[in-house]
């Protein structure tokens, strides 16, 4: 059985619960997210097919004729029961093949897709999820998988997957060089290379190759921008006028970071009268040491002495989001900011309540560092009854009756 993946990953289980059974599995997820060691550490190899679409001349192969995936498959021996199309996106063709095999005979194999781009995958993947795909995402190193949320995944009869949590970083390691798999585990001069390499590839392979963007040159300083203003709401007009780009591209920019699971929309608190809030969402790179690198920040522990309270609030932020993302739907991460000035950083909604959150680079917290969250529960009582500041404090401390400082890795 291929162990590639050294850690546990908490999605890994949901590939394979009873509810997705039947099903054909696309797994979403941006670059170096893990999406490739994923399935092939949870899937037993005697009985995979694994297509890696990302190999030039297999993918050559498929864009050809799309219709040899059929017939390979249908020379399988009977005890291949899996079958992955590992970057479907550089082959938008073979998912008429799959729905034709699926609809065919969905009982003859378990079928996982993999994908790093949506967007040309969008309008076949539409087709595709009626009724026949569950869609999942891949995000990186999350809180949960360095307490070892990951169980064993069952594979079959006396088969399982049971992989370590991933050891935890210092938060001088996680601000400047973020949480991919693979960086988290390289030193730090390496995982500055492996950065400014990604963002590198990510303009080459991703923008250039899906002519997502016709001038590369203005994408490119657009990213750069959009990576410094990360964590902010968004201000179009301004970002328009500092890269020399049409406002319309400005948006149609920040589209393609969605559709690349670079970055994620964080919008305003859904319950408070519109009149109230600003309205403008904020936009969050979905990873701290690639934001760094592809906003040219030098990755050295000096930059937390400028940039560390603005760190340690984006990668809350993304801890938030990917924690929302694995407690599924009734979940979601918004902000709270009032016309008159009174701010939460984030409020994490769940079904039973919705959470106020601070974010202080504070070692020591006092009570008026619950000040917003005390206005944001007096003004939704029935929905927010605690709140919490995630600083630097060594342990947590009781601020108000009913709000909590934690450090940031103990929320």
């Amino acid at each position: 059985m291929r162990m590639n993946m050294l850690y546990g990953r908490a999605l890994a289980q949901d590939l394979h619960a009873k509810v997705s059974q039947g099903k054909i599995r696309l797994l979403f997820g941006a670059r170096q997210t893990g999406k490739t060691s994923l399935l092939q550490s949870c899937l037993p190899e005697g009985t995979t097919r694994f297509v890696n679409l990302a190999a030039p001349s297999t993918r050559r192969a498929y864009e050809v004729d799309p219709g040899v995936l059929a017939r390979e498959l249908a020379a399988l021996p009977l005890q291949i029961k899996h079958v992955v199309l590992d970057e479907v996106q550089k082959v938008p063709a073979l998912l008429d093949e799959v729905q034709s095999l699926y609809d065919g005979n969905k009982r003859r194999f378990e079928i996982f897709l993999s994908g790093s781009s949506g967007r040309k995958l969008r309008q076949s993947v539409s087709n595709l999820l009626p009724g026949r795909a569950h869609v999942y995402h891949l995000h990186p190193v999350c809180l949960a998988e360095v307490r070892g949320y990951a169980p064993a995944v069952e594979l079959g009869p006396q088969q399982a997957v049971a992989a370590p949590a991933f050891p935890p970083l210092t938060l001088e390691a996680l601000l400047l060089f973020g949480s991919l798999p693979g960086v988290r585990q390289e030193p730090a001069a390496s995982a500055a290379a492996t950065l400014a390499g990604y963002v590198e590839t990510y303009l080459e392979e991703e923008i250039r190759r899906e002519a997502a963007a016709r001038d590369l040159g203005a994408f490119a300083n657009f990213l750069r921008l959009a990576a410094l203003a990360s964590g902010r709401m968004i201000n179009v007009a301004a970002l328009s006028q500092d890269s020399g780009v049409p406002a319309s591209t400005v948006k149609n920019y920040y589209q393609v970071l969605v559709d690349t699971f670079v970055g994620h929309w964080v919008m305003p608190y859904a319950r408070a009268p519109s009149q109230r809030i600003m309205k403008t969402p904020r936009f969050l790179f979905f990873d701290v040491g690639v934001r760094n690198a592809a906003a040219g920040l030098p990755l050295q522990p000096g930059l937390l002495n400028s940039e560390g309270p603005a760190l340690l609030e984006h990668w809350v932020g993304l801890e938030l989001l990917y924690r929302a993302a694995l407690g599924g739907r009734g979940f979601r991460v918004s902000f709270w900011r009032t016309r008159s000035g009174a701010e939460v950083d984030y409020v994490l909604e769940t079904p039973d309540e919705d959470i106020p959150i601070e974010v202080k680079w504070a070692e020591r917290p006092t009570p008026s560092d619950a000040r917003h969250l005390e206005t944001f529960m007096q003004s939704y009582p029935k929905r927010a009854r605690r709140g919490l500041v995630v600083c630097r404090v060594a342990r947590p401390q009781q601020l108000t009756p009913r709000v909590l400082a934690v450090p940031f890795d103990g929320f």
